[in-house]
């Protein structure tokens, strides 16, 4: 084989080996009872065609790689924001692996979460045993302050209680009586990530402001001046969570965020693990009852707990991921209202260069067209972004964004003139987005990391600028809000914008008359 101590090959150019490719070629024609290639090629190209476009779009009982993850993925992210909190997940092992590694392989870093590893007898006589154990197991190895417990499709079929089998747990001395044990019900089989972020977080602030499960007085609430901030879902936490911090402190307005997993996503190696670094503490979570406000970064991340800040008496400000000049302006200046502090001039400097960014390379920005997917939060954001730079978002698809969301999106499209002729997709997948890139080509299109087989299908560019991003490292360092953020997604668009550019003008005395030194 060609593989040897002295000559260690690279798994890319290992396999195009001689000795490899005749490995292949025997396995296909010996055991994979193969359609002939010709035959491929043919469905191949018809699934191309706006006939199949037409079927694609009709059907109703499958989906065929939806552009969102489960419940509780949002759940582990929730309870990682939270100071030396673990998360608990009541169901099978094999789910939470899943968590972990999608979280490991997106921040580069370790995540910690726990499992009740319910197998087949939980499965058919409930999984209390499994609580009871898993919590002290838990409580007792890993030394956590707090343990915030949600669900996989398991416990909730056969209908694990989650406030009784914790309280179970707690009588049996898995834990003691008044530790604190947050939890959610987050059932994989509705909903996305984003519902599981939202009920996660909803479960820890009932948990402290609603009296602990009931077992103590309900906190009463003192308005105060501070302002709450939730960020919602976001892959780029670690890089956006300091810099909103960075803007609070520039105008010097008291705040809680609430929900802050940038610190554990992004430990320094120095010979010392931290299981647990940085979140929103228990006395931050009790004293964020008494704001005055809850500034809710993405609308649709949060919905039944923006519901219930104002149930407890909030002023709550519902954004949609704000991004570029127009999304941060209207940040700051909802600030500003919420505080009676001004916007300082060190801002308006940065506004000022992001202005002048947009100026300088508009030009070659202006009329492409692109594609994108993702969370709808977050696909509001971008399309706003992308209206404002003078591109046209051609295809704007979320496979959990609702009607609501679509009408939102529509409303930019009909305020931008280069919304005209753009479309929005709620509840589609990636396979009808495949559809709309052969049938309606782009320029761009704006996704993750599963976009890349997107990217190699349909010829078009791919921009990586959306949870999870596996086959790139530390993007999700550098901040994407603020002014400071919209001039690192300006550059990322840019950058790709030029990479194209080249690869196509780049044959000599054939198309290298566009080959410019000066872009």
């Amino acid at each position: 084989m060609p593989q040897n101590a002295d000559n260690i090959l690279d798994h890319e150019n290992l396999f195009r080996q001689p000795e490899y490719v005749a490995l292949f070629e025997n396995k296909k024609a010996d055991f994979e009872f193969s359609v002939p290639a010709d035959k491929v090629q043919t469905i191949v190209e018809w699934t191309k065609s706006k006939e199949y476009q037409e079927k694609n779009f009709n059907r109703e009982a499958l989906t065929v790689n939806p552009a969102k993850a489960c419940q509780p993925l949002g759940a582990v992210f929730a309870a990682n924001g939270f100071a030396r909190t673990l998360s608990f997940v009541h169901g099978s092992q094999g789910c939470v692996a899943y968590y972990r590694s999608h979280f490991s392989r997106h921040f580069k870093e370790p995540t910690s979460c726990v499992s009740s590893s319910m197998t087949e007898d939980a499965a058919v006589f409930g999984g209390l045993n499994n609580m009871i154990d898993g919590l002290g197991n838990a409580y007792n190895l890993y030394k956590p302050e707090m343990i915030a417990v949600s669900t996989t499709c398991m416990a909730e079929v056969i209908g694990d209680d989650l406030d009784a089998f914790i309280k179970n747990a707690k009588q049996k001395g898995s834990v003691p009586a008044d530790y604190d044990v947050p939890f959610a019900h987050t059932p994989a089989f509705v909903g996305s990530h984003i519902t599981g972020y939202d009920n996660a977080l909803l479960g820890v602030l009932k948990h402290f402001w609603d009296g602990k499960a009931k077992t103590e007085p309900a906190l009463e609430r003192v308005p105060n001046e501070s302002i709450n901030f939730i960020g919602g879902f976001d892959g780029f936490v670690v890089g956006n969570m300091p810099e909103v911090k960075r803007i609070f402190k520039a105008m010097g307005i008291a705040n809680t965020v609430l929900c802050d997993p940038s610190e554990v996503w992004n430990t320094p190696t120095d010979g010392r693990f931290r299981m647990f670094d940085g979140g929103t503490t228990k006395d931050e979570i009790k004293d964020a009852l008494n704001a005055k406000a809850t500034l809710v970064f993405q609308q649709f991340c949060a919905e039944k707990t923006t519901k219930y800040l104002r149930e407890k008496g909030q002023e709550v400000v519902a954004l949609n991921h704000p991004m570029g000049v127009t999304g941060t302006d209207r940040f700051l200046m909802e600030l500003s209202r919420l505080s009676g502090k001004p916007i300082p001039p060190e801002l308006e400097l940065e506004r000022g260069r992001l202005v002048d960014a947009i100026a300088d390379s508009q030009a070659h920005l202006h009329g492409k067209k692109f594609a994108l997917y993702g969370d709808p939060d977050m696909m509001l954001g971008l399309t706003q972004f992308l209206l404002e730079l003078g591109c046209e978002p051609t295809h704007v698809l979320s496979t959990n964004g609702g009607e609501e969301w679509a009408g939102k999106v529509q409303a930019l499209f009909d305020a931008s003139p280069f919304g005209k002729g753009c479309k929005v997709y709620p509840k589609r997948d990636l396979w009808h987005m495949r559809s709309l890139l052969f049938t309606e080509p782009v320029d761009f299109l704006i996704g993750n990391t599963y976009g890349k087989y997107l990217e190699r299908d349909c010829g078009v560019p791919l921009i990586r600028l959306v949870f999870p991003i596996f086959d790139r490292h530390h993007y999700h360092r550098m901040p994407i809000w603020g002014y400071e953020g919209a001039m690192r997604v300006l550059v990322m668009i840019l950058d790709e914008f030029f990479e194209t550019l080249d690869a196509n003008t780049i044959v000599p005395a054939k198309t290298d008359y566009s080959y410019d030194i000066i872009r």
